[in-house]
């Protein structure tokens, strides 16, 4: 071989190189690119779904918020103080069929005041910030 052939040898093996570098290099950042507008676009489509749910669960809060308020508006306070007072007057009576010992009239007369509790509690403003 001469030193011309040589050359030319050596000349063609740097340019392979020097071209399956260039090559590589730019399939990397082009795949890099891909891969982070595919990512791009697939964390936005999750986001968008994540959102979309907890959207929904609030506005299933709000609305439970809206009908608890419609109904304490509807319902004046002094309904809320009848509650009351009949709960207090039911354990007054709880107290006096114990007392004639009428057992199952007494047990009835128990039970009735909880419920009445329960139905004011429902109608009471300051708890229904708290449990809403």
């Amino acid at each position: 071989m001469t030193a011309i052939q040589i050359y030319a040898l050596i000349s063609i093996v740097i340019a392979l190189g020097i071209l399956y570098w260039v090559g590589y290099k730019g399939g990397l950042t082009d795949g890099r690119a891909e891969g982070y507008e595919d990512g791009r676009a697939q964390g936005f489509m999750e986001g968008m779904d994540q959102g979309e749910s907890a959207s929904a669960t609030e506005l299933e809060q709000v609305t439970e918020r809206c009908r608890r308020l419609q109904l304490i508006l509807d319902l004046q306070p002094q309904d809320r103080l009848t509650l009351l007072d009949i709960a207090e007057k039911l354990k007054l009576a709880a107290d006096t069929f114990r007392a004639v010992r009428s057992e199952s009239q007494a047990t009835q007369a128990l039970a009735l005041p909880d419920k009445a509790l329960g139905m004011a509690a429902l109608l009471d403003p300051f708890t229904l910030e708290d449990a809403a």
